[in-house]
């Protein structure tokens, strides 16, 4: 570890608070990180605030995301790690595509431009905001049960529903419907430079379990890395949900992340 500590950004997925990442604030700031989880643009700093103002992140979409992070690990250095969980993870792989970032970590990504497989658990995750078109140009919240099947499947119900009281808000839904016309639009902000070299090395990380990003997806995200030559690696994770970065054995993907970013000498 140099004597300067690393940059490390967290960027949260729809319908999580930033402040869901303060665990692994504390972990990474132990392990001799210099770690920060900012918010999605216009995304106000608490839970009970950005419920309250739903309409704050209305309409936003993946290239403003995608600049408001460039704009923040510009400010950190050339040697900042990335961390993306669903549509973080996507928006690591981007930047991290356009040569931001050290390296990155993308954690049950969201499906990037050329990746062809659509399981119905992950339409079924995605109906509450893609079932409406009107909701292009809002922020959609979900219900606990919404929650449960997307994010808590993999967990006990009651532990779904705390999950969902503690992190749970309302999230823009254009970027869910970005990605699903990702194939059918030539200049899609889903589409990644995954044949980039050089570049960062970037690990993909999947729940078997997963309904919203299932392992599938993330297996075919893979491939689409074929044509470069950069670290591309995949670990999953047995029987694990898309809340694995955030229930109860979110320390045991914590600690797979530190073990390779410390063999990847970052």
């Amino acid at each position: 570890m140099p004597d300067t500590p690393r940059p490390v950004v967290f960027v949260h997925g729809l319908w999580l608070h930033a402040t869901s990442w303060q665990p692994w604030i504390d972990t990474f700031r132990a392990a001799g990180y210099d770690p920060v989880a900012p918010g999605w643009p216009h995304e106000a700093d608490t839970v009970d605030a950005a419920r309250a103002n739903p309409d704050a992140v209305a309409d936003i979409g993946i290239d403003e995301i995608a600049d408001h992070f460039t704009e923040i690990v510009e400010g950190l250095g050339d040697d900042t790690i990335l961390i993306g969980h669903s549509f973080g993870g996507l928006i690591v792989e981007k930047l991290l595509g356009e040569g931001v970032g050290a390296g990155a970590v993308a954690i049950d990504p969201a499906q990037i431009k050329g990746v062809l497989p659509l399981p119905l658990a992950q339409l079924r995750s995605g109906f509450p905001a893609l079932g409406n078109p009107a909701n292009l140009h809002r922020a959609v919240s979900l219900t606990a049960p919404q929650f449960r099947f997307g994010f808590g499947n993999a967990v006990d119900p009651e532990e779904s529903d705390a999950l969902f009281e503690k992190w749970a808000i309302p999230s823009p839904a254009r970027p869910l419907f970005q990605v699903a016309a990702a194939n059918f639009v030539m200049h899609s902000p889903a589409a990644v430079d995954t044949a980039r070299d050089p570049r960062g090395p970037l690990l993909l990380i999947s729940g078997t379990a997963d309904h919203t990003v299932p392992d599938v997806v993330t297996r075919s995200t893979l491939k689409q890395y074929r044509d470069s030559m950069a670290v591309t690696e995949l670990k999953q994770f047995e029987g694990r949900g898309h809340s694995l970065a955030i229930d109860h054995g979110w320390t045991d993907v914590a600690d797979a992340v530190l073990e390779w970013l410390r063999a990847q000498g970052l």
